[in-house]
């Protein structure tokens, strides 16, 4: 309140935007981001709040008593819960779970806030007083919203938590000072996720000047979580259970059409689990980011089987292919390699192998030969995406006639990457 007028005293501009420059400076791959805000004066809000259309609410009071430093720091709290999809990410969880009411929000407000806060205090930002941390939980820090919301309940050691409430930008439900989708400046999906690329690629250039979190953020928004792996799953399912994967003569259930044919045991197909060999291209045209995501593939393979690694076997390949191991580990899976690339050594090796696989899932960059005929059991490719080089780049390489055989018709092809299989 003004002492001469008793009207309320506006809000300081100068100093929000001086704290909102010393966190630019603080975290200079956050700055694009940051200035992407709009802000908006709010009385409603209790300190400093986001909506979902990357609008930061701020009440004038709070920047009164507020240092600068601590304001800074309020500033990469607010978008950091923007650029790591709050919003989005409760609001599936919320479908999912039934998560509603103010207490359900309250509960991801507090999870979101473990999920940042200990990538956005210290090194030039103060810690305020009241910022929320794990261990004020009893839970372990580096972990992420959603597991946080799992480990905890509202109860005495939240009592002093009930305040906070980040704005729609952390849950996804509209609050009374929401401007809404038709308000002012609010950004657009695609401008939301032109700001998160634009910051993922200041992490990525130089990632030792950011925290672990926002490097395995940075990551994902290059890399994200797509159906692919579920879609890599059904294939392997869909290989494994059709007609012929698994199926076996078995006389210890004689045919039914044994009955017919009187003095003659015929012997009735019995179904076996079917076992799958995993073919991992181990070329030099293939990065170790990308056999590190094969070995999380292998399991996720394992998985789709129910779990039973003793189904499952890995077998290296480049040029040549080595032995097939079988799955007790991932950790434990020789990926050795790193010269030219031909599957079809692969192939021939799992067939060769005993017992025999009923599903061959080749994971590759497609950079390779493939054999001239189908084998005699279903097929799987996990195809790491690879962008088209350019004639300069294969004339400099040498191989500037040199285009890679598409996967053939007969292989259930996912590329590892997309969202939709071929």
């Amino acid at each position: 309140m003004s002492a001469a007028t008793g009207t309320p005293r506006p809000l300081d501009e100068d100093k929000l935007f001086a704290a909102r420059l010393h966190a630019a400076r603080a975290r200079p791959y956050l700055a694009s981001a940051l200035f992407a805000l709009h802000v908006v004066e709010s009385r409603q809000v209790p300190t400093m709040a986001v909506d979902r259309h990357w609008r930061c609410y701020v009440s004038p009071g709070f920047v009164d008593r507020t240092p600068v430093e601590e304001l800074a720091a309020v500033w990469v709290h607010e978008v950091a819960h923007l650029l790591r999809d709050h919003p989005g990410r409760s609001a599936r969880l919320a479908r999912e779970q039934g998560l509603t009411g103010p207490a359900e929000r309250l509960r991801m407000n507090i999870a979101a806030d473990c999920e940042i806060n200990d990538d956005v205090f210290g090194d030039g930002l103060p810690w305020p007083e009241d910022a929320i941390q794990p261990h004020h939980l009893g839970l372990s820090p580096g972990e992420l919203m959603e597991d946080y919301l799992r480990q905890f309940r509202l109860g005495p050691l939240t009592l002093r938590m009930a305040w906070l409430d980040c704005g729609s930008g952390v849950d996804g439900h509209a609050r009374g000072w929401d401007l809404g989708p038709d308000g002012a400046r609010g950004l657009s999906d695609q401008e939301r996720d032109a700001v998160r690329f634009r910051v993922a690629q200041g992490i990525t250039a130089r990632p030792g000047s950011a925290p672990r979190g926002w490097r395995r953020w940075a990551e994902e928004v290059f890399h994200p979580p797509q159906p692919w792996r579920q879609l890599l799953g059904a294939a392997v399912r869909a290989a494994a259970s059709g007609s012929g994967a698994g199926d076996d003569y078995d006389y210890g259930r004689p045919a039914r059409r044994s009955a017919s044919l009187p003095g003659v045991v015929l012997p009735g197909m019995r179904r076996r689990p079917p076992r799958v060999c995993v073919v991992v291209d181990t070329s030099g045209s293939v990065s170790d980011a990308e056999l590190g995501s094969a070995l999380l593939e292998v399991a996720a393979i394992s998985r789709a089987l129910g779990g039973r690694r003793d189904l499952v076997g890995v077998l290296p390949c480049d040029a040549a292919a080595t032995v097939v191991h079988t799955l007790c580990r991932t950790e434990g899976i020789p990926l050795t390699g790193g010269g030219g690339t031909d599957l079809r050594a692969g192939f021939e090796a799992a067939l060769r192998s005993r017992p025999r696989p009923d599903v061959i899932v080749a994971l590759t960059d497609g950079q390779t030969p493939w054999p001239p005929a189908r084998p005699p059991c279903r097929t799987v490719v996990g195809l790491f995406p690879r962008a088209p080089r350019s004639s300069a780049r294969a004339e400099q390489d040498g191989e500037e006639d040199y285009v890679p055989d598409a996967p053939p018709d007969w292989a259930r092809v996912v590329t590892i990457g997309s969202a939709s299989p071929t």
